[in-house]
């Protein structure tokens, strides 16, 4: 098909910029020997444009006519030889990786695939050369205007910080609250009713599951399913255009305006949008995979490739491959995206999926690598929350929990499987969690990080939401369709597998359940909750619901678990209410007093009880006022004494209270006049009107596998 020649236009920016009578397209590909920008007509008419100007690795020009609304997509024209990691295929309409949208789906067949099936990706005689334009997306032209009106962002601090995991989808898919023709969507999660409930249960920040535009890859649709979690990205900067109430109505593009007005509802509710990024991997897959999108604009820029054997992809995520963070042009892409999406979508910060393959410029990890310095000069990365997870897999250092730079948090795995395996009864948890609940500073303390580097989380959407952690000792994932998710649960069925009409299983689950939110809630660091742990949803057992888009892993909103909410309510305001579970800084510092670990007898705790497989319970006491942190003003964040007891047996166990600690070496206690009780997860009480106050010396009975926490009143 015969193309005609763009006008010479800009290299900057990247992508399609629509201008003045046209609209300027620049792609990034130093092993292209042409480029053309395809516009598709309503009816699929194909009228191509070649951009023939090329500077530092950008070809570039101005196509008259192109506007917003207009759908397009990229050939590339060059070398095919797979030996050398080469795979450009003009025949292949390619996504644009900086376009701001995506429109349709693709259809997984022979004709995204850049080689003949009967070839193999490997064979250089094996091109497929079938056009790929009727099976593929088109990309679209956006107008970047929107009324933003008055918006600012929160500006949480970590320390004030309620993280909430949520899919954009499941969150509203069955809210009865909600219209229809906006449930599942961005504009549903900015429903009145949606916003209702992250601010009546205090949620600062929602972290959304991945919404880059993604795709479902073959052996997915052969089963009649779908990538639900959003994991196989095509395209960084678009949002994802089925979670999109506009695009359900017909208007192409419309999901960039609807997700910032999303953005602009949530931040007028004091709610900050934190976005699960993948800049791992892509949708393409190993050399077996489709050829959509930076396989066909430049193979080995975009993709490590095996040394020695450049055919084949260095897998460091389990997809099949990773991104190249080594190349330029790849950093490119991965900084330009998260400054897009700051800069002209206002999000808050992002959760980085896999991110130990981002440090991997040499290979090994490395908290040096360019990546990180490269956000940590940046003047507006290097300004929202930058979460990690730590790790990726296959590689001898993919566990990397503690090692990321000053700037970053990152996700506690050890906080998980400690504070999961303390309230299941394993032998020998005791000194391990009292560090976790306490900031984890032998993983981050060391390299003068806060507390508010460890993210700690319980559950996550990967795994069992917290209903099914202790209703369930082993997965049911046969709804997937195949052998998939995790076995290392760490859970506990308590007494039955699944559903049960048994009131004191039932009963036990219950009290399970609020002493590990109890524990996630009063733990020093950044609690994450995962959406619907405070109501009871449950999986029924699945833990690994990537690919059910159902009500399996849709809130149920009419079942809704009434008591466990409020308590769950509860416990967040309590956690905002005292200054001392939030603090900058970890459980030490100059005064010997400022935190005091003891027995259950009230006496100090030796390394003998620390030692002590059997251990199963503690008392924590925190000086409220000892140290405090500052406010804004200046003015010290004054509290009141705390004790958190914290008694992990199946049997309940009386504790002596010390008394509280004195304000100065040598002074009366400040606390003389006792303790008083502020919650009690075995009574799944917080705030009791009729707590009385316990004396100093007196005791308390805590409930079998339960926690409570007394204040004791400062003299100021």
């Amino acid at each position: 098909m015969p193309s005609q020649p763009a006008l010479p236009g800009r290299p900057f920016p990247l992508g399609a910029t629509p201008g003045e009578g046209g609209t300027n397209v620049a792609v990034a590909s130093e092993v292209a020997d042409g480029v053309e920008v395809c516009l598709f007509d309503a009816d699929g008419t194909e009228t191509r444009w070649a951009l023939l100007e090329y500077d530092a690795g950008v070809w570039h020009g101005f196509v008259p006519g192109m506007g917003p609304g207009d759908r397009y997509g990229l050939r590339v024209d060059g070398p095919y030889d797979p030996a050398k990691g080469l795979r450009c295929n003009p025949a292949k309409l390619l996504l644009d990786p900086n376009a701001r949208a995506v429109d349709g789906d693709v259809a997984w067949d022979q004709r995204i695939f850049g080689y003949r099936f009967g070839a193999g990706p490997d064979d250089p005689s094996g091109r497929d050369d079938s056009d790929s334009a009727p099976a593929m997306p088109r990309c679209v032209v956006v107008d970047p205007a929107f009324d933003w009106g008055d918006d600012e962002p929160p500006l949480t601090g970590y320390t004030d910080t309620l993280l909430y995991e949520v899919h954009v989808k499941g969150f509203t898919a069955a809210h009865p609250d909600v219209p229809p023709e906006l449930r599942g969507t961005y504009a549903g999660l900015a429903h009145p009713a949606a916003v209702a409930h992250l601010r009546r249960l205090g949620v600062t920040a929602v972290e959304l599951l991945p919404v880059h535009q993604s795709v479902s890859n073959g052996a997915l649709r052969s089963r009649g399913m779908v990538n639900y979690w959003g994991y196989d990205t095509v395209g960084f900067f678009a949002p994802h255009a089925a979670y999109s109430s506009a695009v359900r109505q017909g208007r192409v593009g419309g999901q960039v305006a609807e997700f910032k007005a999303m953005v602009a509802t949530l931040h007028a509710a004091g709610i900050e949008v934190v976005l699960d990024v993948v800049f791992n991997h892509t949708a393409e897959g190993n050399q077996q995979g489709p050829t959509l999108c930076h396989r066909g604009l430049d193979n080995a820029a975009y993709y490590r490739l095996v040394d020695g054997a450049p055919a084949h992809y260095y897998d460091t995520t389990g997809t099949g491959n990773s991104l190249n963070v080594a190349d330029p042009t790849c950093l490119r892409m991965i900084l330009d995206s998260l400054r897009y999406w700051v800069t002209e979508m206002h999000v808050d910060g992002f959760r980085f999926d896999l991110a130990a393959t981002l440090g991997r410029e040499m290979g090994g990890f490395a908290a040096t690598s360019i990546f990180f310095a490269l956000v940590d000069q940046d003047p507006v990365l290097s300004q929202v929350k930058l979460i990690a997870e730590p790790w990726d897999v296959n590689q001898l250092d993919s566990y990397d929990l503690g090692r990321f730079p000053a700037l970053w948090s990152e996700w506690n795995g050890k906080y998980r499987d400690t504070v999961r395996d303390f309230w299941r009864s394993r032998d020998g948890v005791l000194g391990d969690f009292a560090t976790r609940i306490s900031g984890s500073s032998d993983l981050f303390g060391g390299s003068r990080r806060r507390p508010s580097a460890s993210i700690n989380l319980v559950t996550t959407h990967d795994g069992f939401t917290l209903r099914d952690l202790v209703s369930y000792d082993r997965k049911h994932n046969e709804g997937n369709g195949e052998e998939s998710g995790t076995d290392d649960n760490r859970s506990w069925n308590c007494g039955a597998e699944g559903p049960t009409d048994d009131p004191a299983v039932l009963a036990l689950r219950a009290r399970q359940s609020r002493a590990i939110l109890a524990t996630l809630m009063l733990s020093l660091g950044v609690p994450m909750l995962l959406g619907g742990d405070e109501f009871g949803r449950t999986q029924g057992g699945n833990n690994n619901a990537y690919c059910l888009d159902s009500p399996v892993s849709w809130f149920d909103w009419s079942a809704v678990d009434q008591e466990l909410l409020t308590f769950t309510t509860g416990l967040v305001a309590l956690r905002r209410a005292h200054p001392a579970l939030r603090r900058r800084r970890y459980l030490t510092g100059a005064s010997a007093d400022e935190v005091g670990w003891f027995t259950p007898a009230g006496t100090a705790m030796t390394a003998a009880d620390w030692n002590d497989p059997s251990a199963r319970a503690v008392a924590l006491m925190i000086d409220g006022d000892g140290e405090p942190d500052r406010d804004a003003d200046g003015r010290p964040l004054l509290d009141d004494h705390l004790i958190v007891l914290v008694n992990g047996w199946w049997e309940p166990l009386t504790f002596t209270l010390p008394p509280p600690p004195a304000p100065d070496a040598g002074a009366a206690p400040s606390g003389s006049a006792g303790w008083r009780v502020e919650l009690d997860t075995f009574a799944g009480s917080v705030w009791p009107a009729d707590a009385e106050i316990q004396p100093v010396g007196g005791t308390v009975e805590v409930g079998p596998r339960s926690v409570v926490l007394l204040v004791s009143p400062c003299q100021r």
